[in-house]
C-alpha cells in the first residue's frame, strides 16, 4: 500500500507560480513510479508529469513542458510539482499518483495503483 497527501493548492493569477507538494508513505520510495495528474470540470483525468520507478526517467505532457517542474526529495519521500507561467487552462484538481509496476503507458490513470485525495489550482486570467 502507498498512501498520498497533496497539499499546496490555491488561486493564483495567470502568470503566477504554485508548488504542490505530495507526500508518500507506505513502501520504498524509489520503488514505484510517482508523478501528476489534473482534471478539469467535464474533462477526463490526464497525465500532467512523472518520474518513473527505478531511476527510469521523468516526462511531462507536452502543454506544460517548460513551464512545470516536477522533483523530489527521497529523504523526506515527497514529490513537487513546480508550477509557473500558470495559465487559465492549467485550473484543474491535481492529483498526485503512484505505480506499482514499470509500464510504458505511464501517462494513462489505468496504470497507476494509489492516488491521493486531490488539490485544487485555480489560475484567474
Amino acid at each position: 500500500q502507498v498512501q498520498l497527501v497533496e497539499s499546496g493548492g490555491g488561486l493564483v493569477q495567470a502568470g503566477g507560480s504554485l508548488r504542490l507538494s505530495c507526500a508518500a508513505s507506505g513502501r520504498t520510495f524509489s520503488s514505484y513510479t510517482i508523478g501528476w495528474f489534473r482534471q478539469a470540470p467535464g474533462k477526463e483525468r490526464e497525465f500532467v508529469a512523472t518520474f518513473l520507478r527505478s531511476g527510469g526517467g521523468i516526462y511531462y505532457t507536452d502543454s506544460v513542458k517548460g513551464r512545470f517542474t516536477i522533483s523530489r526529495d527521497n529523504a523526506k519521500n515527497t514529490v513537487y510539482l513546480q508550477m509557473d507561467s500558470l495559465k487559465p487552462e492549467d485550473t484543474a484538481v491535481y492529483y498526485c499518483a503512484a505505480g506499482l509496476e514499470w509500464s510504458p503507458f505511464y501517462y494513462r490513470v489505468s496504470a497507476h495503483d494509489f492516488w491521493g485525495q486531490g488539490t485544487q489550482v485555480t489560475v484567474s486570467s
